[in-house]
């Protein structure tokens, strides 16, 4: 018996002749563009397999009729980056940073490289965006404990502070309350002078006597270090405290803790480490951070 063709009334289309549930299937050929696509892709297949190392043969490969060593082209890569990096290692290395500073494009290998390095080695402290956090300083504000300035921020990461390093920086803040070498009445006023210096609203009336009080105990106790004018002494880490910068807290009642019971930071070594070059491109960094950079 002769099979009837069928076209469904709304398409146009011949159906299978199969059905499902009153659904019959269309019989719809493949899109022409679809066949294309895939007879284009199995030719690019095939010369792709002649041209290019493909095949693996045992302890070798199938080498391809362009000749293309991949293998090859990484060393080359390799060798041409590590002579572009020693060119500017080189360059950083001898020169001075204000040398360096003049070469714009050194220092864009310092901000590029820098960036890195500091989110390699000092982010975890001082956080990637150099603000700093909990007991540990911002580098960002151009307040300094030691000498700032790329020469005295490398020296800084170079020997470290109260680090194991031979000639490391070297700074504590005593306990004067905790080891009795002030009363608590004394650290108390004393807290209330350093406060005032950086909270002028802070002296009223009610207050004037302590802060009196405490700037004598200030003169005898703590000017050694910190200066008669309170704003500090790089040469031996002594903060300033008359402005609004502080690594523990500049609060009051975290400055009477801080002249009870004293403050010992700790800055590693880093030169072990770190080479020459990367100290330099990590100083130049941080110095660009701070408030008195562009």
């Amino acid at each position: 018996m002769e099979e009837v063709e069928e076209r469904d009334p709304v398409s146009g289309h011949l159906t299978t002749g199969h059905e499902w549930n009153g659904i019959k299937e269309l019989d719809t050929p493949v899109p022409r563009g679809v066949l294309m696509f895939l007879i284009v892709t199995h030719v690019f297949a095939l010369l792709w397999w002649f041209l290019m190392p493909t095949w693996p043969l045992g302890t070798t490969y199938t080498r391809g009729l362009l000749g293309t060593d991949q293998w090859q082209t990484v060393e080359r890569n390799l060798v041409e980056a590590a002579a572009e990096r020693s060119a500017w290692v080189k360059a950083i290395e001898t020169g001075s940073f204000d040398e360096i500073r003049a070469n714009e494009p050194l220092m864009r290998v310092v901000q590029g490289t820098g960036r890195q390095l500091f989110g390699d080695n000092c982010a975890a402290c001082h956080g990637t965006d150099g603000k700093g956090g909990s007991n540990y300083p911002d580098l960002t504000d151009d307040d300094w404990l030691w000498a700032g300035g790329p020469e005295g921020i490398a020296e800084t990461m170079r020997i470290g502070i109260n680090s194991p390093h031979p000639e490391s920086r070297v700074a504590q803040m005593p306990a004067f309350g905790r080891d009795d070498m002030l009363d608590r009445a004394q650290v108390s006023s004393v807290a209330s002078y350093v406060f005032s210096l950086s909270n002028p609203d802070y002296s009223t009336a009610r207050n004037v006597e302590a802060i009196a009080a405490g700037r004598e105990v200030f003169m005898t106790t703590c000017a050694a270090c910190h200066k008669e004018d309170a704003r500090g002494d790089p040469e031996v880490g002594a903060p300033n405290l008359t402005d609004p910068y502080w690594v523990y807290g500049g609060d009051l009642q975290t400055i009477v803790s801080t002249v009870h019971g004293g403050r010992s930071g700790h800055m590693p070594t880093w030169d072990e480490r770190l080479t020459a070059a990367e100290i330099k491109i990590l100083a130049l960094y941080v110095d660009s951070m701070s408030a008195g950079n562009p």
